[in-house]
């Protein structure tokens, strides 16, 4: 089934299944969802699984209104790094604010710890995470993660720089 949904133009799926194939409705969401669990997982961590139905829900309820049938994997990955935000922080609220602070870096010296890329994400804030996965994980440039996050382009750049510094400074312990 993967062989045949990489030989279809994304397009032509949208526009089946806003016209009401439910089949298409299917493939679409086949089509985005591994895509979808990077996104998700890469942000919302622990909560990935939960932020990625979420966005398939809104997906499955919003394609009739995706103006630009080509523009499908942009459209979701928006939706799925605004879903992926708001599971971040809902968990960090739960969770007690001193486990998310750069003070309880691993000790020195501990390699297995130090050089677990994951673990130093978990570290920082979902938005400060989310706009250095944006930037420097997925290749997009400011203005266009400024876009996908709904922010200004001077509140990216601020948060980036700031999440750049504490990965360095998470890294280097």
């Amino acid at each position: 089934m993967a062989d045949q949904l990489e030989q279809v133009d994304p397009g032509e799926l949208v526009r089946a299944a806003q016209r009401g194939d439910t089949v298409a409705l299917c493939d679409v969401l086949d089509l985005v969802t591994p895509y979808v669990g990077r996104v998700c997982g890469a942000i919302a961590l622990d909560s990935g699984p939960d932020a990625a139905q979420e966005t398939l829900m809104v997906v499955m309820r919003s394609l009739g209104g995706l103006r630009e049938p080509a523009a499908l994997f942009g459209w979701v990955r928006a939706i799925a790094v605004r879903e992926a935000v708001r599971y971040a922080e809902r968990d960090r609220r739960a969770w007690p604010l001193e486990e998310h602070t750069l003070a309880r870096l691993p000790a020195p010296g501990d390699p297995e710890l130090i050089s677990d890329v994951h673990d130093v994400l978990t570290r920082l804030t979902p938005r400060l995470r989310a706009v250095l996965l944006l930037r420097d994980v997925h290749g997009y440039s400011e203005e266009d993660a400024a876009a996908l996050l709904d922010l200004p382009v001077g509140t990216v750049k601020s948060r980036l720089h700031r999440a750049r510094e504490s990965f360095r400074k998470a890294w280097q312990s």
